[in-house]
């Protein structure tokens, strides 16, 4: 008898599991969500690219697409997202208090922020390094900045690498720190400083869109850091973070099987039984998500997939001008590398 109830016990325990696993609970943070109807997303108080807002309030970018395809997965409408500009030492403390939903602000993992914050990363939507632009000239490599004034922003992984770089190399750099970043590029672009510092993505952004002669100002090819940068969200939701972590990966998969912005809706008849997944055509993964089967291609609709939120927002056709390198699908030589959707 003792052995037939264990047997009774674990089929019972096993149906359980089986039904837990097929659907997912909503959390609160998409309760709360569906019930403001919006979302409240952190963003960068202005970095070309990635976040920034044009003359009549509208926002763009590589983080801010990351936004609006959750919007559209999660609302079926890419409009309905309310952006908080952060500055670098507001961001973490804005999303642990419930201040906005998710943080999609260039933000890079680290042990330190994953381990303390009661935050987690959702994963890299940009492969990035700190790298250094100088007026040019005749500095070639970091490593001539000896003694150099260096503007940097406070509360970033930036000050530490810099002064981490210069401990290790003995160059006794003298580093002019900011809170914002805008006082920090005015700084350098003034001649307060020899140079500057940040992600080199940043860089690239920064020369566009404010060096009155862009072709004035060199970065320098030394990468002192590894920086994956994306977003964030509270610990304590995992829907919320999984819904977060796979409308990400699902961009990505998505440029890996030709699904682009363009032709979503004909790819629902598609021989290929991954893309039907993706789509919601022959399966809803949707329900393992706590949404309906067409989250994924509502995503797509809105902001294309990885490859061509790339290329509108920083590729090689913008004033940005940053190539796919690292952020290159992993058959291509990069690290874009999407778990499977199924």
């Amino acid at each position: 008898m003792k052995t037939r109830s264990r047997i009774l016990c674990g089929a019972a325990l096993a149906t359980i599991g089986l039904m837990v696993g097929t659907s997912a609970m909503a959390g609160k943070t998409l309760d709360q969500i569906k019930q403001r109807g919006q979302i409240v997303c952190g963003v960068n108080t202005g970095l070309a690219g990635f976040s920034a807002a044009d003359s009549s309030g509208n926002w763009s970018g590589l983080d801010v697409d990351h936004c609006r395809a959750l919007a559209a997965a999660v609302l079926s409408d890419a409009s309905k997202v309310k952006y908080v500009p952060l500055t670098a030492q507001q961001r973490f403390t804005a999303l642990q208090s419930g201040e906005v939903d998710v943080l999609a602000r260039n933000t890079t993992n680290t042990l330190n922020r994953d381990g303390s914050l009661g935050l987690h990363f959702v994963g890299a939507n940009y492969y990035d390094g700190q790298g250094f632009m100088v007026p040019k000239g005749k500095i070639t490599s970091a490593k001539q900045l000896k003694g150099a004034t260096v503007c940097v922003q406070s509360g970033t992984t930036t000050e530490k690498n810099l002064t981490d770089f210069s401990r290790a190399n003995k160059l006794n750099l003298k580093p002019v720190v900011f809170e914002k970043v805008e006082a920090a590029t005015g700084a350098y672009f003034s001649g307060r400083c020899q140079a500057y510092t940040t992600d080199a993505s940043g860089l690239a952004s920064v020369r566009a869109k404010e060096a009155k002669d862009p072709a004035a100002h060199v970065i320098l090819p030394d990468l002192i850091s590894k920086e994956p940068l994306g977003p964030m969200v509270r610990r304590g939701d995992d829907e919320w973070f999984a819904i977060n972590k796979w409308v990400l990966s699902g961009l990505i998969e998505a440029e890996e099987y030709g699904i682009t912005q363009a032709n979503v809706d004909q790819m629902k008849t598609s021989d290929n039984p991954q893309v039907g997944r993706l789509l919601g055509a022959t399966e809803d993964l949707g329900k393992h998500l706590g949404l309906d089967k067409e989250w994924l291609a509502r995503a797509i609709k809105t902001t294309g997939n990885y490859g061509e939120k790339f290329e509108r927002n920083v590729g090689p056709k913008t004033a940005i001008n940053l190539p796919r390198g690292l952020n290159n699908q992993w058959n291509k030589g990069g690290l874009m590398y999407a778990s499977p959707l199924r």
